[in-house]
């Protein structure tokens, strides 16, 4: 399994501009030869650029230095040196680059191929050529080429997903994205059995699609680092729409409606902006009777908050469509007569 890593430290240097060159006419007809020294070449760019391909920033964890290179020094006959070709750093699409002192978002690379110049090579130095006037005939000066610049980024990958479903660790997260859509994620009875989040397409009619995110599992303190923590709810902060998936099993000795309210506090303790997204509220495991009497002790516990509830089964597949169809409906794409 890849490993995956969302933040990432790179050093990255664009290359130097070539020097101009001093030089002289030497040929044997021409007694009054005059300065013909090139220019300098421009040193190659930094810039980063999305790969479609790329799910994590694992590469750059293992590679942690770039480095342009330098234009090409001016040569004598007029030659100007060659600028170095620019040097692209492929990075995941949902990346966001910050210099790593001051903390300044240099870009958010969202699309696909999009680029983002992080250090700009240096212009190359004239030749001698270029300070020629009527008053100074041969002059014999030309310019150094300029340096490149030179800064430590900070890296770090947002999931880029319509829909986000939360909830805590055994909520049923897993198998309910693997139920919706394509994904295949490890599903296993303990804690924490996803230790990154998966992606997965989901298909409604007219083959209209959006992608939906399992976030790994949040818990009490997640604001503060605990458990996975802070390390995984950047990942909903793109999110249009979160699913709050709850576990209503008997087995856990979970209060639902407590697991509820703990997480909307941490959602709000990490970000106002993840409090006031829109969400589903979905208590999961209805296939056990147990939860469905538990349920009806969580649909009171709504109706009195004006909030409408699916329940659902992620284990048989119950409700699946109507919360897929809530979500459609939610996330304005709806075709709601059409939903496969």
């Amino acid at each position: 399994m890849v490993k995956f890593i969302d933040e990432a430290k790179i050093y990255v240097k664009s290359g130097g501009g070539g020097r101009g060159c001093v030089s002289f006419r030497r040929e044997k007809y021409v007694p009054r030869g005059g300065p013909n020294g090139g220019d300098g070449g421009n040193g190659g760019d930094v810039i980063l650029k999305t790969n479609e391909n790329m799910s994590s920033l694992l590469d750059h964890r293992y590679r942690q230095h770039y480095k342009a290179k330098r234009g090409e020094h001016g040569k004598g006959k007029d030659m100007h040196g060659k600028n170095a070709d620019t040097l692209y750093i492929p990075v995941p699409v949902g990346t966001i680059a910050r210099d790593f002192e001051t903390g300044e978002v240099l870009g958010d690379l969202t699309e696909k191929d999009e680029t983002l110049l992080v250090a700009k090579g240096g212009k190359g130095g004239k030749g001698n050529a270029r300070f020629a006037t009527s008053t100074n005939q041969a002059p014999k000066i030309a310019e150094p080429g300029g340096e490149g610049e030179e800064r430590t980024l900070r890296l770090e990958l947002k999931l880029l997903a319509d829909v986000g479903i939360i909830g805590f660790p055994n909520a049923g997260k897993s198998t309910l994205i693997s139920r919706i859509s394509a994904a295949r994620p490890k599903v296993a009875d303990y804690p924490f059995t996803t230790l990154v989040p998966n992606l997965g397409v989901v298909s409604y009619g007219d083959g209209k699609t959006f992608v939906v995110a399992d976030i790994p599992g949040i818990i009490e303190g997640a604001h503060e680092g605990a458990g996975l923590g802070i390390q995984f709810l950047r990942h909903v902060e793109r999110t249009k729409l979160l699913v709050h998936l709850l576990d209503l099993s008997p087995a856990t000795g979970r209060d639902p409606i407590d697991d509820y309210e703990t997480l909307n506090r941490e959602l709000g303790a990490y970000s106002a902006e993840l409090s006031k997204k829109p969400q589903i509220v979905a208590p999961n495991k209805i296939d056990i009777t147990e939860a469905r009497e538990k349920l009806k002790e969580v649909k009171k516990y709504f109706d009195k908050m004006g909030i409408m509830i699916y329940p659902v089964s992620s284990a048989t597949g119950n409700g699946l469509k109507e919360l897929v169809l809530a979500a459609v409906k939610e996330l304005g794409t709806l075709v709601p007569d059409k939903l496969e």
